[in-house]
């Protein structure tokens, strides 16, 4: 989708998708942000975030030994890894890149909000993807190695 369905007055900039992105890019608000309320992409974003939440809710109500909740949890993981990918992708993309995508004018060269919220999407996102794949390993070896 092009980014000419934004069609609010004020052009998307770089800092604020990037920040978006981070805090609430797992419920879809980067893409509603940047492409607008037609996105079809950006209301599917809170369905695995929502389902993957229950899941962890499940786990702590009824145990790790719930299988339901282990299979949701790891849906909330993946979205939060690809929303701080998609921060990262906006905060590291190129002016004249984000210029000619976007429109956007001329911000000139990304300020420290910009690196901050780089540095804060890289240091979430591999602590979520690497807790994500640790939770799927421990999940399926202890599942095999059930008897029965």
């Amino acid at each position: 989708m092009s980014a000419a369905a934004n069609t609010g007055a004020a052009k998307p900039s770089k800092t604020i998708a990037t920040w978006i992105a981070l805090l609430g890019g797992s419920l879809g608000l980067h893409r509603l942000y940047l492409y607008g309320r037609r996105d079809l992409i950006a209301w599917l974003h809170p369905l695995p975030t929502i389902a993957g939440a229950w899941g962890a809710w499940r786990m702590r109500a009824l145990g790790t030994d719930d299988r339901l909740g282990n299979v949701l949890v790891p849906l909330l993981g993946a979205t939060l890894a690809a929303s701080m990918l998609a921060a990262i992708v906006y905060g590291l993309t190129a002016q004249t890149h984000w210029q000619a995508r976007f429109g956007a004018a001329a911000e000139g060269r990304s300020g420290w909000l910009t690196v901050i919220g780089v540095i804060s999407a890289l240091a979430v996102g591999a602590t979520v993807t690497i807790a994500t794949i640790a939770f799927v390993a421990q999940r399926y070896f202890e599942w095999a190695a059930a008897p029965g």
